[in-house]
C-alpha cells in the first residue's frame, strides 16, 4: 500500500495537460506539461523548447487534461501528426460551457 502523502504519490494525482501555443509568426507549437501558465512563462523567456529561439509566445490557444503523463504524451503525438487546418479546427471547437446552478 502507498502512502498518500509519499512525494511519488503526489506527483502521479497531478494533472498533465496538453496545450498548444501560438507564436509571433503564426505557428503552433504542441506541448505538455503539469503547469500551462508555468510553461509559457518559460516559453517567452526562451527557456525550455529551442522551437521557441527567435520567436515569441503569444497565447496559450488550447489545452486539456489527462489523468498521467502517458496519456498527455499519446494526446500530443496525436496533436502533432494532424495539419494547421486540423489542429484549427481543434482550436476553434466551442468549449463546453460549466453549468449553472440556481442561487
Amino acid at each position: 500500500m502507498t502512502n498518500s502523502n509519499a512525494p511519488n504519490a503526489q506527483a502521479q494525482s497531478k494533472l498533465w495537460f496538453v496545450y498548444i501555443i501560438e507564436t509571433s509568426d503564426q505557428r503552433l507549437y504542441t506541448g505538455i506539461t503539469t503547469d500551462v501558465q508555468r510553461r509559457f512563462e518559460q516559453h517567452a523567456m526562451g527557456r525550455g523548447a529551442k522551437f521557441f529561439r527567435g520567436r515569441r509566445p503569444v497565447r496559450v490557444c488550447y489545452r486539456e487534461s489527462h489523468p498521467d503523463r502517458s496519456s498527455a504524451s499519446k494526446r500530443e503525438w496525436h496533436i502533432k501528426q494532424l495539419s494547421r487546418r486540423q489542429k484549427q479546427q481543434l482550436i476553434d471547437q466551442p468549449v463546453p460551457s460549466m453549468p449553472t446552478y440556481p442561487e
